[in-house]
């Protein structure tokens, strides 16, 4: 990796191809943009998939190479000369995708939904996170306190994923949730809807260690389970059913896996009149029990990244202490060997991986 004076970037350049480069400072030709020194950036499912296909919908080429990253903390090097709510050595949490601001999504209040949206690590013209300093709007960074580290305020990112699904999900006092995956993103989905006011909360994976876990962070409203790979979707809906003594079924299930199993699974687990929420990706195309939606009148809703609020009350929650990260950053590695980040998480292990900024 250079040693220059530039701004050192892990790219993409296709399947298992990265390389470590010099890419040009940014530069702040906006008054109201800021420039951010990243401290971590946090590894996720897409990352992995980057990694190993080049992409998702659209891909990185040899001659149009992607900066890697999206989930990222850090700390203001430079602001704007409109910028009066951050200062140089602010510790900030990183929105990592800024829209247009005209557009009619826009204009409603479902910025994530803007067509023009510029979200880090997304090609061919979006450079992430996983470089030294990274340039965005001052209203897509937050002001974490003292109470959340740099490397904690990673999570703020998949926080906000699960809080948007919570709120699209409409979770009222008292009810009863299903999140099939345990990981980052389905303990905090979780987590929110105890927060939310659900009674019962039950995380549903096929990896024990993640159950283990999940008991231990939902605490006492939450309960785990584990589907039977032999039975069918519909037999698994009603064996999770009958062992939670959830009558007719969940009244929210939330689905943070993208697995095609567990999201059939999810939609005979509801009773009638209950809602449905995806908030995992997985395969483009999946065969999906549209009948039975019909028949009992099932709310299935899609869920998006995050809008409006969503990384405040993360902040909130997490700094009034209301949802402990403890023990969710599971492994860092130093920047040089972000490719081993990425093959951990491939492997499944632990809970969330980090990537640190580079040091020179």
């Amino acid at each position: 990796m250079s040693t220059d004076s530039g701004n050192p970037s892990c790219l993409l350049y296709g399947p298992l191809d990265a390389r470590f480069e010099d890419r040009p400072m940014p530069v702040l030709d906006n008054p109201h943009d800021v420039i951010v020194q990243v401290a971590y950036t946090g590894v996720c499912g897409s990352d992995v998939h980057f990694w190993l296909h080049g992409g998702i919908r659209t891909y990185v080429s040899e001659t149009q190479p992607l900066t890697m990253g999206h989930e990222a903390s850090g700390i203001i090097h430079k602001v704007g000369s409109g910028v009066i709510t951050l200062v140089p050595g602010d510790r900030v949490a990183i929105e990592p995708g800024y829209p247009c601001r005209r557009c009619a999504r826009c204009k409603i209040g479902r910025y994530n939904l803007c067509p023009e949206m510029k979200f880090a690590a997304d090609p061919p013209y979006t450079h992430g996170t996983l470089t030294k300093y990274f340039k965005l709007p001052a209203d897509f960074c937050y002001k974490i306190p003292d109470s959340i580290s740099l490397s904690d305020a990673v999570l703020m990112e998949p926080l906000a994923v699960a809080i948007h699904a919570v709120r699209l999900a409409d979770i009222k006092l008292g009810n009863r949730v299903i999140v099939f995956g345990a990981g980052t993103v389905g303990l905090f989905c979780a987590a929110v809807a105890r927060e939310f006011g659900a009674s019962v909360v039950v995380s549903v994976d096929v990896l024990e260690n993640r159950l283990r876990f999940a008991r231990e962070f939902i605490g006492s409203v939450g309960r785990t389970a584990m589907p039977d790979l032999s039975l069918s979707p519909e037999e698994n809906a009603q064996r999770l059913i009958q062992t939670q003594g959830f009558g007719e079924g969940a009244d929210i299930v939330i689905d943070a896996s993208g697995a095609e199993a567990s999201v059939q699974t999810g939609v005979f687990s509801l009773r009638m009149g209950g809602t449905y929420v995806q908030a995992g990706m997985g395969k483009r195309k999946i065969e999906f029990p549209i009948s039975e939606m019909c028949e009992r009148e099932i709310v299935a809703k899609g869920c998006f990244r995050y809008g409006a609020g969503d990384f405040d009350l993360g902040i909130h929650l997490v700094g009034s202490g209301r949802i402990q990260l403890a023990g969710l950053v599971t492994k860092i590695f130093p920047f040089g060997r972000a490719t081993d980040a990425w093959e951990t998480a491939k492997r499944g292990e632990g809970t969330k991986t980090l990537i640190e900024g580079p040091k020179t």
